[in-house]
C-alpha cells in the first residue's frame, strides 16, 4: 500500500539533512513538510512549499534551498521527475511504470491495498447514537449514527482496534416521564381516561406501544400498585419497544454496535461512588444550595460549577458523564475515546475536558466530535423535528422511503462542522443528480463490463499493465492510489465526509476512461483495441472495482452488481 505523501515528506527531510551534512545548507530545524496537490498538472502530481517556510531559518532564498534539496534527494524508482518552480516549490511527478505496477498490487492485495497502520493497534472506542431511549430515532438523528459508524470503519482501516458503543441513558427523570406517558397511553387503550403528564411525550408511537401492551397484558398494570406498574412499563417500554426499535433501525442502516452500555450499571456496579469519592478527596465537590457541585471553576476560572447531585438526592447528568468516562478510560482502559455529539451539546465540551483533569487523565484521550444539526426537506418544505411533541419522521421510515445507502451517503456528504440539508426527494431520484446513484452506477457498470467480457471469452489473464499509457488510464490509477491518503486524512481529522468526495471523483474518472478507452472491441479487429490491450484494460477495470467497492464499504454502503 503506497503512502506517497508520507514517503515524499520523509525523503524531503532526508535530503535537507544530507545537504546540511555536506554544508550546502546551514543548520536549522527542518519544519513540517507539507505535501499538497499542485493547482496545475504541468507542475506534477505533488508539491511542497517547505523551502519557503525554511527561508527565514536558513537565511537563503527559497529557490536556492530547493535546488540543494533536489540535488540531495534520495534515489527512487517511483518518481519520474523532480523540478523546482518559483518562488521555491519542489514538484514531484510519479513514474508511469510505477503507476502501472499499482494495478497489479491492487489485484494482489484486494480490498486491503489502501489500509494503513496509523493506529498501530491503539484501542479506540467510538460512542455514537446514544439518544435518550424515550422513543424511536428520528431522521435528524441519522447523521449521528452514520458519522459514528463510518468513522469507526475508517479508524479500523487506519490500524486501530475499534469498539463501537451505544450509551443507553436509562436513568434519571426523563425515563420516569417516559414511563408515566406510556402508562397513560396504555390506560387509554383500555378505555381509562388518564391524561398524559404535562411535560409528557406526545408521539403517536407511544399510543401504538400502549395499545400493544394492552393487548398483551390486559388490565394487569392497572390493577397493580402504581409504582410497580410504572417500573414494569418502563422496563417493557425500554427493552422491548424503544431499544427494539432503535436496534431495528440501526440494523436496517447497516449500523452495528459491539456494546450497548446501560447508564444504570454505573450506579449498580459502583462507578458513580468511586468517582464521587475521587472528587471529594481532591476537594472538587462542594455542598451548597441543597445540592452537591463539581467545582470546575477551581480548575479553570472560565468554567461554571456543575451540579452532580441534585437537591432531590438524584445524580445529575454530569455525574453520569464523569462515572461513564471513568469506566471507559480507567476500568476498560481505552487509549482513546471519541464521543459523537450534536451541536446542541457544544457547551458541554469545556466541562468534559475539566472532568478529565479532575480524574487525573490526559484530556487528549477524549475527543468530542461535534456535528451540526440537519434540516430535513420534503416536498420543498422544511420539517421541524421533536420527539416530545411527536412532530417527527422516524429514521426507520426515512430508510424505507429512500434506501439505506442513500441515507448514509447523504448524511456523510458534508463536513461535521457544516450544517446540512437532507433533500428526501433528491435522495430518491435515480439520476446523475443523485450522487449515491452516480457512484453506485459506476460500480454496476464495471460489473457489467466484466460480465460481458466473460461472456465473450475475454480475460485479463496475462494482461500487460505497461500498455496502460492513455492519460485517462493513468489519471484513474492516480486516483485509485489516493484512497490510503483519504483514509489517513479522514482518520486524523475525524472527517469521514472525505470518502464521499473521493467516491464521486473516482466514479467520474472511470466514466471518462470508459468514454475515451474502449475496453472490449465492438467487433473483431477493431482498430486500436488489440487482444493485449483488452486484457490490460480488464485488469484496470477489475482494480477500479476493488477500490470503488472498498470505498463504498467504508461508508457502510453496498456495491451493486446491477442497477
Amino acid at each position: 500500500m503506497p503512502r506517497v505523501e508520507q514517503d515524499l515528506a520523509l525523503a524531503v527531510r532526508k535530503a535537507v539533512r544530507k545537504a546540511q551534512q555536506k554544508k550546502e545548507l546551514p543548520r536549522f530545524e527542518v519544519p513540517e513538510v507539507p505535501i499538497e496537490r499542485p493547482k496545475s498538472v504541468e507542475w506534477g502530481d505533488y508539491a511542497t512549499a517547505v523551502c519557503l517556510a525554511s527561508a527565514r531559518w536558513a537565511k537563503m532564498a527559497p529557490m536556492d534551498i530547493a535546488a540543494q534539496v533536489v540535488k540531495r534527494f534520495p534515489k527512487t524508482d517511483w518518481l519520474a521527475e523532480i523540478t523546482v518552480s518559483h518562488p521555491g516549490y519542489i514538484n514531484f511527478t510519479l513514474a508511469t511504470g510505477w503507476l502501472q505496477e499499482q494495478v497489479e498490487a491492487i489485484l494482489a492485495q484486494g480490498e486491503r491495498y489502501s489500509d494503513i497502520d496509523l493506529g498501530q493497534g491503539k484501542r479506540v472506542q467510538v460512542e455514537y447514537g446514544s439518544a435518550n431511549p424515550t422513543g424511536p430515532l428520528h431522521m435528524g438523528f441519522g447523521r449521528n449514527v452514520v458519522i459514528g459508524d463510518t468513522l469507526a470503519n475508517v479508524l479500523d482501516a487506519a490500524g486501530y482496534q475499534v469498539q463501537r458503543e451505544y450509551y443507553v441513558n436509562d436513568a434519571g427523570t426523563q425515563m420516569g416521564l417516559f414511563a408515566e406517558s406510556l402508562f397513560a397511553r396504555y390506560a387509554q387503550a383500555l378505555g381509562e381516561p388518564i391524561q398524559l403528564p404535562e411535560d409528557g411525550y406526545q408521539g403517536e408511537y407511544l399510543a401504538c406501544w400502549g395499545q400493544e401492551i394492552a393487548e398483551e397484558h390486559g388490565r394487569e398494570f392497572l390493577e397493580a400498585p402504581r409504582e410497580q406498574a410504572l417500573e414494569a412499563l418502563k422496563r417493557i417500554g425500554l427493552e422491548e419497544k424503544v431499544l427494539g426499535s432503535i436496534r431495528a433501525d440501526c440494523e436496517a442502516l447497516g449500523i452495528r454496535y459491539d456494546n450497548w452500555f446501560h447508564e444504570t450499571s454505573l450506579y449498580s456496579e459502583g462507578q458513580f461512588e468511586t468517582t464521587m469519592t475521587m472528587l471529594r478527596q481532591r476537594e472538587l465537590l462542594e455542598a451548597r444550595e441543597g445540592a452537591v457541585w463539581f467545582t470546575a471553576s477551581t480548575l479553570n476560572d472560565q468554567l461554571k460549577d456543575e451540579v452532580v447531585i441534585r437537591s432531590s438526592g438524584e445524580p445529575g447528568y454530569f455525574a453520569s458523564d464523569i462515572a461513564y468516562h471513568y469506566n471507559k478510560l480507567v476500568e476498560r482502559g481505552f487509549d482513546w475515546v471519541i464521543d459523537v455529539w450534536g451541536a446542541d451539546h457544544q457547551g458541554h465540551v469545556p466541562r468534559m475536558k475539566a472532568m478529565m483533569g479532575a480524574l487525573g487523565l490526559d484530556p487528549d484521550r477524549l475527543t468530542l466530535l461535534i456535528y451540526q444539526l440537519v434540516t430535513i426537506k420534503m416536498g420543498g418544505e422544511d420539517i421541524r423535528l421533536s420527539k416530545r411533541a411527536g412532530t417527527m419522521v422516524e429514521l426507520g421510515e426515512l430508510t424505507r422511503e429512500v434506501g439505506a445507502d442513500a441515507v448514509r451517503f447523504n448524511f456523510l456528504s458534508r463536513a461535521t462542522e457544516s450544517q446540512m440539508e437532507f433533500d428526501v426527494d433528491l435522495a430518491k431520484e435515480q439520476s446523475d443528480r443523485n450522487p449515491v446513484y452516480y457512484v453506485q452506477y459506476a460500480h454496476a457498470r464495471i460489473a457489467s463490463i466484466l460480465r460481458e467480457a466473460e461472456a465473450r471469452g475475454c480475460s485479463p489473464t496475462g494482461g500487460d499493465v505497461t500498455l496502460l499509457a492513455h492519460p485517462a488510464e493513468l489519471a484513474l490509477i492516480r486516483k485509485m492510489i489516493e484512497l490510503s491518503a483519504v483514509i489517513e486524512k479522514a482518520a486524523v481529522n475525524l472527517a469521514p465526509h472525505h470518502l464521499t468526495y473521493y467516491a464521486q471523483e473516482l466514479a467520474t474518472l472511470f466514466s471518462l476512461f470508459y468514454r475515451d478507452c474502449r475496453v472490449l472491441p465492438r467487433k473483431t479487429g477493431e482498430p486500436g483495441v488489440t487482444t493485449d490491450k483488452t486484457a490490460a484494460r480488464l485488469k484496470l477495470v477489475e482494480a477500479v472495482k476493488i477500490i470503488l467497492a472498498r470505498t463504498l464499504d467504508l461508508m457502510g454502503m453496498s456495491a451493486p452488481e446491477r442497477m
